[in-house]
């Protein structure tokens, strides 16, 4: 079984996994936010050495590539390619909604027949990126930008279906989803060592991703925000 690093920038938690054959060999998180930059590289370094002491060759780079945090994913998708390419190894890129999903699904049993999983991540004011997923993984609804009000997945809903809510963008959700169907499962971040079964999988069945020409899964253009000016903006 294949010996992957596993990187997850795409929220404001900073995390690094060394995994194999469905275990975690060794990890390293930060939760504080705004870190990616001065943290990745010194983790990735720190799981390069525990695979060198065991004289253990790195397989694949798994990489979260989003949707999330714009800088966040440059910054771990730049970490990712760099060492794929130095160690002349594949690339994984694994969706950070998925990702979600699979966490929730690992962690909490929910006894229901008509179950999607609906990750939510922040995208400021009451938007998030969010899809909805069967047990399968199957997307009943493709990742994408919503802005949420009281008529989100409401087809959903009507069809019958149970809608169970995670992700840092599903506090939002609690304000207007009021609907009988709507469970919200609390405290699900990506982190890199739950992205062991996507990164596993993807390398049995060989789907990686460009190492030159990647892109992260932005799901809408990026908008900067002027800096307000603290002579004049008072």
């Amino acid at each position: 079984m294949a010996v992957i690093l596993n990187i997850e920038t795409s929220t404001d938690v900073c995390s690094v996994a060394l995994t194999s054959e469905g275990q975690v060999l060794d990890h390293r998180e930060n939760y504080e936010g705004q870190t990616h930059a001065t943290l990745l590289s010194q983790y990735v370094k720190e799981m390069l050495d525990y695979a060198r002491s065991r004289e253990m060759k790195i397989d694949a780079i798994a990489v979260s590539i989003g949707p999330g945090s714009y800088t966040g994913l440059r910054i771990g998708l730049s970490e990712a390619k760099g060492l794929a390419f130095g160690l002349d190894v594949p690339l994984i890129g694994v969706n950070t909604l998925q990702l979600l999903t699979v966490t929730t699904m690992f962690n909490h049993f929910i006894d229901d027949d008509n179950l999607l999983y609906v990750p939510m991540i922040d995208a400021r004011r009451m938007e998030v990126y969010t899809a909805a997923y069967a047990p399968s993984l199957e997307a009943v609804l493709e990742p994408q930008a919503m802005i949420l009000d009281e008529q989100s997945f409401g087809h959903l809903l009507d069809q019958g279906y149970t809608l169970v809510l995670m992700g840092n963008g599903s506090d939002k959700a609690r304000q207007v989803l009021t609907r009988d169907g709507v469970r919200f499962v609390e405290g699900i971040k990506p982190v890199a060592v739950d992205m062991l079964a996507l990164a596993e999988k993807a390398y049995r069945e060989q789907a990686f991703i460009d190492v030159a020409y990647s892109t992260p899964l932005y799901l809408k253009e990026f908008q900067a925000t002027k800096p307000k000016n603290p002579i004049l903006d008072v």
